[in-house]
């Protein structure tokens, strides 16, 4: 019997391959920015060179839990829950220095966060202000004095269960996120402009 040769092997392996027939789908907010946001701020602010147009960069989701000093299985389920809601693992972030009075020592883990790009970051914005915000009790938008004074927006919620990717039944404790827009916008005002064109629920 003829012994199979290395490249009859590999040529077998690759039509064994199960190959993906679906398209992907461009994400909506994506789609959204390219097809009426960039032009309607090109407009707004009549840029004179389309580079000029301000885009959103990535998204930073922080997660501070002080109370992780006396219970560190909090860092645990904090985890599972970031990477439930961002569909990213999470770093864990530690403590740069020890505060005596917080009875805080120098790198004990205080917290979670995860740095969205791209697909990722584009669909946890859809998300957020689609199905997330929504959720809040008495929901009247939100505030827009969140702005750096560089067009980079912050956004504080309470709780985490506003994301439905969250189980209610398994949560330990309310934890609440701070999340960072980072736009390539000069100003606020173009900040905020480009935050609203994509649905950014701001209070008048």
């Amino acid at each position: 019997m003829a012994k199979k040769t290395k490249e009859g092997g590999k040529k077998e392996k690759a039509a064994s391959e199960v190959v993906s027939t679906t398209t992907v789908q461009e994400p909506r907010k994506r789609k959204l920015y390219r097809e009426v946001a960039a032009a309607e701020l090109r407009k707004q602010f009549a840029y004179k060179n389309p580079m000029q147009t301000p885009r959103l960069m990535k998204i930073t989701v922080n997660m501070g839990l002080g109370a992780a000093v006396g219970n560190p299985k909090i860092i645990d389920s904090a985890v599972e829950e970031m990477r439930a809601v961002t569909g990213q693992k999470p770093i864990v972030t530690r403590a740069k220095k020890a505060i005596a009075t917080f009875k805080l020592r120098e790198g004990v883990p205080i917290g979670v966060m995860v740095t969205l790009r791209r697909e990722r970051m584009w669909e946890f914005f859809d998300r957020l202000v689609s199905v997330g915000l929504p959720r809040v009790r008495d929901f009247k938008g939100v505030s827009p004095r969140g702005f750096d004074g560089q067009g980079n927006y912050t956004l504080g919620l309470k709780e985490q269960i506003i994301f439905p990717e969250i189980d209610y039944d398994k949560i330990d404790v309310i934890k609440g996120l701070n999340i960072s827009f980072v736009t390539t916008a000069k100003t606020d005002d173009e900040g905020r402009a480009l935050l609203s064109q994509l649905g950014m629920p701001f209070r008048a």
